[in-house]
């Protein structure tokens, strides 16, 4: 099939309806060239005329390529974007003048948006993703490569604590890493937990200890804290180590009715207990005056058995 074929019509569009038709194309895929654009005579008309002109189509790789350039143009960064391979995997090399800090941003930011970025492009139209890396300066192996190492050596830390280490967020990518490099381990297992872009992976020892919970000092606490057991065994006599034992509180006897102590007090000994308002007349230390020292004169009561007696007898 020739790649530069003119074909014609009484208008542009029939013409061009015509070509895609032969050639089994869509408008897409293909360069129009109008020749001519048909008009009528006196007597008769000349056809429109159009070449088109089929598009050499771009691996998935360098369709990725094509976006990073013209990403790069409207960022107005200074990155050229290189293709590297396309078998199993597409990895794009960025070759700049600087220092290549600000392609790859804080703990590889910006790399990885501008991957990801790359990944969608390539994959448009493809059943099945293809993975694609992009890597500048290498620092994807400087960072495969530092990976691995936290991993064993936290590995090793789940194993002599017997506990789960949880690891920073990561994207994909990284926790892959994570995972192929303990997959061989026989001490510890991994998994991701969370949710994207805080997703991260946790590293699970054989030897996990069961969680028992522990208060503020470090010293295992139960459900109701440090207490000793009761009569039922749940909710004993409370253990307080900072303030001792408590002592029970002295019970104080009221004073008897009539003496200074009482005086003052609404207490009614047949009563519940004060009257709204009264005083209660326990209150410090009793302190009498040298009146109050010398006994109060009182009427003798009569008695019911003696008569009263009057100035007539």
């Amino acid at each position: 099939m020739e790649e530069n074929q003119v074909f014609s019509g009484k208008t542009v569009e029939e013409a061009v309806a015509e070509g895609l038709k032969v050639l089994g194309v869509t408008r897409e895929e293909v360069n129009v060239e109008v020749l001519e654009e048909g008009r009528k005579k006196l007597f008769g008309s000349v056809p429109a005329q159009v070449k088109l002109t089929l598009i050499p189509k771009q691996s998935d790789g360098e369709r990725a390529v094509a976006f990073l350039e013209g990403l790069f143009e409207l960022l107005d960064v200074d990155a050229v974007p290189t293709l590297r391979e396309e078998d199993e995997r597409i990895v794009v090399d960025l070759t700049t003048e600087e220092s290549g800090k600000g392609l790859i941003g804080r703990r590889g930011e910006m790399i990885d948006a501008i991957q990801t970025l790359a990944g969608a492009v390539a994959n448009m139209g493809r059943r099945d993703y293809k993975r694609v890396v992009v890597d500048c300066g290498n620092y994807r192996e400087d960072r495969e490569e530092t990976l691995r190492h936290v991993a064993e050596k936290l590995a090793a830390k789940a194993v002599r604590l017997g506990k789960k280490v949880r690891l920073e967020p990561m994207n994909p990518y990284e926790r892959r890493i994570i995972h192929s490099a303990l997959m061989d381990n026989p001490d510890v297992t991994t998994r991701s937990e969370g949710k994207e872009p805080a997703r991260f992976v946790v590293i699970i020892p054989n030897n996990l200890k069961p969680y028992e919970k522990r208060d503020r000092y470090g010293k295992p606490s139960g459900r109701y804290g440090d207490r000793k057991g009761g009569k039922d065994g749940r909710y004993g006599e409370r253990k307080n180590d900072r303030y001792g034992e408590r002592k029970p509180y002295p019970k104080r006897e009221l004073p008897a009715e009539g003496t200074p102590q009482s005086s003052g007090t609404s207490l009614s000994r047949g009563g519940s207990g004060y009257k709204k308002g009264g005083f209660s007349g326990f209150f410090g230390t009793y302190l009498g005056n040298s009146r109050d020292s010398e006994p109060a004169a009182t009427e003798e009561p009569q008695t019911p058995d003696e008569p009263a007696t009057t100035d007539e007898e």
